[in-house]
């Protein structure tokens, strides 16, 4: 055990578990480890990834219901998700990515963790699954982090997400301006949006929550590569 990593993690989550703790230096390890044969992030030292990372993967866990049924788009080296599960045990959540290595890397991360979670993990884009009968519509809470601008990612996750859901897509400074060019996409996915601003030591960050108002029109989301080429 890295008595400097967890040091660290507890000072800054107080109420952290010393299983929890010890999760998320687990997860430290194998993320560099990986890292040199995958692509997975570009932050690599110890207190960055602890801030960076995992710590502001978990600003929204109040935006997210108690036993919610969570996706994950664009989920990539498992941020936000598999910091909000180590933390929140009543979630389950379906990870999706489109890149085969980084599932890959997702099972083995996972089977590490030895999460009380149920969880799925989907070798996918956000298109398919938007379009499959077995996810359209099945969810409370749908998140993003660092995948696409707003608009894009409006039409990869509203149709996923059940009436009354919310999509928590997380922002840094350009979440204003963003919320405001997809005025037209929230319009037409019948969805309305709240920004929740944070104040942290790793600069200004906010999540962009749209909450699903009406159930999504057959045609969205559009087929793959439409959303970001063309945003509504």
């Amino acid at each position: 055990m890295d008595c400097a990593f967890i040091d660290s993690i507890r000072s800054q989550i107080p109420d952290i578990t010393e299983i929890q703790a010890y999760r998320f230096e687990r997860y430290f390890e194998l993320l560099i480890q990986w890292n040199e044969k995958v692509n997975l992030t570009t932050i690599t030292e110890q207190e960055e990834v602890i801030q960076k990372h995992f710590l502001d993967s978990l600003l929204p866990q109040d935006l997210i219901p108690k036993n919610a049924k969570v996706v994950d788009v664009g989920t990539g080296a498992g941020f936000p998700a598999v910091p909000l599960m180590i933390m929140r045990s009543d979630i389950s959540v379906t990870m999706v990515d489109s890149l085969n290595k980084r599932t890959v890397f997702l099972s083995e991360l996972m089977n590490a963790l030895q999460l009380e979670n149920s969880y799925e993990i989907i070798h996918a884009r956000a298109e398919d699954i938007g379009q499959n009968p077995r996810y359209r519509e099945k969810f409370d809470i749908a998140l993003t982090r660092a995948v696409a601008n707003t608009s894009t990612l409006l039409e990869w996750t509203i149709p996923l997400l059940k009436v009354g859901g919310s999509s928590l897509m997380y922002k840094a400074s350009s979440a204003n301006d963003e919320l405001f060019a997809a005025k037209n996409a929230l319009e037409k996915l019948k969805s309305s949006a709240t920004i929740y601003s944070y104040e942290v030591e790793w600069g200004e960050r906010a999540v962009i929550s749209a909450k699903k108002l009406q159930p999504t029109q057959k045609q969205f989301p559009r087929k793959s590569g439409t959303a970001k080429k063309s945003p509504l």
